[in-house]
C-alpha cells in the first residue's frame, strides 16, 4: 500500500482542490501517524503502520519552521492563500495546539494578511474548551462528520478514543454556524460491513444534519488517492450533486470535489 506522509513541519505551498495555494502545517510525527480515528480512506494509511515515529514537534520548532518559511515565501513573492493545518493525523491532538494557533495568526497578520488560516479536523477534540476556543479564532474551522449514523461512523472512521457522535454534534453547535462541515462520500465493504453513503438512509440523515447544524459552507468530497482499505469506491460528482440539490435549493453553500 502506498501512503502519503508529510515529512516536514511546514510543506508546500501546494495547490489544494479546496483551499487554493495552501501552505501545509504538520503538527504530528514526521514519519508516522497519530490520530484519534483510523479512517478506512486515510491517505496516511492505518494507524498501526505509523507507530515507528511518535515524536511531536515542539511549539518552538513549529514557530521557527513557520516563520522561516513564511519569510522566505514573502521575500520570493510567492502567494499564500491559506495556511492549512492537516498533516499526519489529527492536528488538534498536539498539546500546544492553542498556542500554535495564536502565533500562526500573528505571523499571518504580519506577512500575509489576506491569507486564511484553516484547520482540517475530525472534531473529536471539541470537548476541550481550549481547542474549541483556538478553532473559533481562525478563518476556516473545517469540521468533519463523515456520517450522521453511529454505525457508519464506526465503520468509516473507526474511532480509537472515546467518541460520541451526538456530543460532537452538540460541540459543533457551539460554533454558532461559523464553520465548514466536511463529509467524505464513498461506497464499499470493510470488515464485513457494507458502506454506501448514497443510500437513502444515510442521505436523508445527512441532509437533516446539515439543516440542524446550518454550517456557513459544506464540503462534499470523495476518494482522491489510494486508500488503506482496498474495497472502496468513489462516489461520482453527479451522485453528490443529486444529494446536495435539495440543500442548495434551500440556500446552503456546498462545494463538491470529485
Amino acid at each position: 500500500m502506498s501512503t502519503i506522509l508529510f515529512n516536514e513541519i511546514i510543506f508546500g505551498p501546494i495547490k489544494s482542490r479546496r483551499l487554493g495555494n495552501s501552505l501545509g502545517v504538520n503538527l504530528l510525527p514526521k514519519f508516522g501517524k497519530w490520530c484519534s480515528f483510523d479512517c478506512i480512506y486515510c491517505e496516511c494509511g492505518w494507524n498501526k503502520d505509523g507507530k515507528k515515529d511518535t515524536t511531536l514537534p515542539t511549539k518552538d520548532e513549529v514557530y521557527a519552521a513557520m516563520s522561516d518559511k513564511l519569510h522566505k515565501l514573502w521575500d520570493e513573492g510567492t502567494p499564500v492563500d491559506t495556511i492549512t493545518f492537516s498533516g499526519n493525523g489529527e492536528p488538534t491532538m498536539h498539546p500546544a495546539f492553542p498556542q500554535i494557533i495564536d502565533f500562526t495568526l500573528q505571523l499571518r497578520d504580519k506577512l500575509y494578511p489576506s491569507a486564511k488560516v484553516s484547520v482540517l479536523t475530525n472534531a473529536s477534540q471539541l470537548g476541550k474548551q481550549e481547542v474549541r476556543d483556538a478553532l473559533m479564532k481562525i478563518d476556516n474551522p473545517i469540521l468533519k462528520i463523515d456520517s450522521p449514523l453511529e454505525w457508519m461512523v464506526e465503520a468509516i472512521n473507526i474511532p480509537n478514543q472515546a467518541y460520541s457522535l451526538q456530543k460532537t454534534i452538540e460541540n459543533i453547535k457551539l460554533f454558532n454556524h461559523n464553520f465548514i462541515l466536511q463529509t467524505m462520500f464513498l461506497k464499499g465493504v470493510e470488515n464485513g460491513v457494507e458502506i454506501d453513503c448514497t443510500a437513502r438512509e444515510h442521505v436523508e440523515a445527512w441532509q437533516n444534519l446539515v439543516r440542524e447544524l446550518v454550517p456557513r459552507e459544506v464540503m462534499m468530497y470523495t476518494i482522491d488517492r489510494e486508500t488503506p482499505a482496498k474495497n472502496l469506491q468513489k462516489v461520482t460528482v453527479g451522485e453528490m450533486e443529486a444529494i446536495a440539490k435539495p440543500l442548495v435549493d434551500e440556500g446552503f453553500k456546498i462545494q463538491i470535489r470529485g
